[in-house]
């Protein structure tokens, strides 16, 4: 059995000892000419491309580098696991094949490896190989250090376990954590993927305001900003632009998306945060049935390109995306599991049963406020996928209404795994339903009522201008988070907090 020593031996010391001990030992590197912080590295392959091509590379000389995740000694043989974003990659170093310490080209040299540390970053130029027991290593004959670290890591197996310090360093949680970096790997291919999507479907990517005079297109409570060149206050956007592309419409585009951060003033939850990404299209000459045929295709699409399968578990739900999605109706829904049909009760009815069922509202709520609220006790039962439909109009204020009931309105929204993961309807472009349905809102906003929308008085003005039939669709971030099967803030790389005392 090899007895094999680690290098670092001080893991047990205070940090402000720790830090001392490192500063030391940077200073020692200056004092020999050695540049910690150098600008520049001749890597010239990654670990997985070691990996993947080792019968290509085998004896062969390679540069590689990356972060020191390990140190250990074994009498002349010394092991270095360096990582790197798509890998891990040894040094299997031979003290002796190791070529001398030398200014000129920073080698580090066999007398210097003591002044390494775990967390350093470091280059080696060496010769691929495998050891005896078949680890895919570089044999190194120089090391360079490219960054000298101040402040050890935590250990791989014991990492930060409070969640607020992983938030708060995530930088730390990332560099300890390869799954971590694998999440947001695949955010990314998640955002891509849609992007490709809505490009192959020929739409066109737009960029709209992100300050507006009238915060529109989502019943949310805005932040309030104030821009000093034209002293006045500005709403950060609460929709992915819905507004403006819609006067797109009007200007005769036909198939439009943008995706890009929006923001909401609202609670935190596991599926809510105030900044966040959404991807909004919108679509002239089509109806609300042919966005939802677009959507549940863009769906499958991205999320097996993200995750690889069409089977999940989200909490209590087991979910298979990869079938022909059904429709709910929003009102029979409701009847069903509550025994209320909202279509005939009053407002002093659902109070009564919002009661029953121990769900707080606001004494003012509004009819469609209060109707939202049944339907969120009933939603958590739903497994789907399937598209809710015929949702009544005062939970809908830019929806198109039914031709032969203009009570409810042409809208859907995914149900997947007891949640709304997307939302979307035929526009409403006639201006004088448009401006009727403003005012109410209006007056429910100023009756208190928050996250009404605002009357915006040009958007009006641009449907008297005439907008075709349209179909809108919007997709947050929450769908990711749900099919990785965690919360919406573990999948912000950078979730806004507290500032530290």
């Amino acid at each position: 059995m090899l007895k094999i020593v680690v290098m670092d031996n001080t893991p047990n010391l205070p940090l402000d000892q720790l830090r001392q001990i490192r500063i030391e030992k940077l200073n020692k590197l200056k004092k020999l000419g050695i540049n910690p912080f150098p600008a520049d590295s001749k890597r010239s392959n990654s670990a997985k491309e070691i990996h993947d091509n080792f019968k290509k590379l085998e004896n062969k000389k390679v540069v590689v580098a990356g972060r020191i995740l390990s140190l250990r000694e074994h009498g002349e043989l010394v092991f270095i696991d360096l990582s790197n974003q798509d890998g891990e990659i040894q040094l299997y170093i031979h003290k002796s094949n190791l070529k001398p310490f030398n200014v000129k080209t920073q080698n580090l040299g066999e007398a210097n490896l003591n002044l390494l540390d775990i967390g350093d970053f470091i280059e080696s130029e060496g010769i691929v190989t495998k050891t005896q027991r078949g680890v895919v290593s570089v044999a190194p004959e120089t090391i360079r250090i490219l960054t000298k670290s101040i402040r050890p890591l935590p250990s791989s197996h014991f990492g930060l376990k409070d969640e607020e310090e992983k938030f708060r360093q995530r930088y730390v949680d990332l560099a300890i954590n390869p799954k971590v970096r694998e999440l947001f790997v695949k955010k990314s291919t998640f955002w891509s993927s849609i992007r490709q999507f809505m490009l192959e479907k020929g739409f066109l990517e737009v960029e709209t305001p992100v300050l507006e005079n009238t915060a529109g297109g989502a019943d949310a409570n805005p932040f309030i900003t104030h821009h000093n060149a034209l002293d006045i206050d500005v709403y950060l956007r609460i929709s992915m632009g819905e507004l403006w592309q819609k006067r797109l419409m009007v200007g005769g585009f036909e198939k439009t998306f943008e995706l890009g951060r929006q923001f909401r003033n609202e609670g935190i939850s596991r599926e809510h945060l105030q900044d966040y990404t959404q991807m909004e299209f919108y679509w002239a000459y089509a109806d609300y049935k042919q966005g939802m045929d677009l959507v549940e295709e863009m769906y499958k699409n991205v999320l097996y390109k993200t995750f690889g399968t069409y089977d999940f578990e989200i909490g209590n739900h087991k979910v298979s995306i990869d079938q022909k999605w059904g429709t709910l109706d929003y009102t029979q829904a409701i009847l069903d599991k509550l025994g209320i049909d909202i279509a005939k009760a009053s407002i002093e009815d659902m109070k009564k049963k919002l009661r029953e069922l121990k769900v707080r509202y606001e004494e003012n709520a509004t009819k469609g406020r209060l109707m939202d609220l049944l339907w969120k006790k009933v939603r958590k039962t739903v497994t789907g996928p399937l598209f809710l439909v015929g949702h009544p109009v005062q939970v809908s204020p830019l929806a198109k209404p039914l031709t032969n009931n203009p009570n409810f309105v042409q809208r859907y929204q995914i149900i997947i795994a007891g949640s709304e993961l997307g939302n979307g309807y035929s526009e409403l472009n006639d201006p004088i339903d448009q401006e009727n349905r403003f005012k109410e809102q209006q007056q429910a906003r100023d009756a208190g009522d928050e996250e009404a929308q605002m009357n915006d008085k040009d958007f009006v003005r641009a449907l008297e201008y005439g907008m075709p039939p349209v179909n809108g669709f919007g997709v947050s971030e929450r769908v990711f988070a749900f099919f990785a099967n965690k919360s919406v803030r573990e999948c912000v790389i950078f979730p806004l907090l507290r500032p530290e005392e």
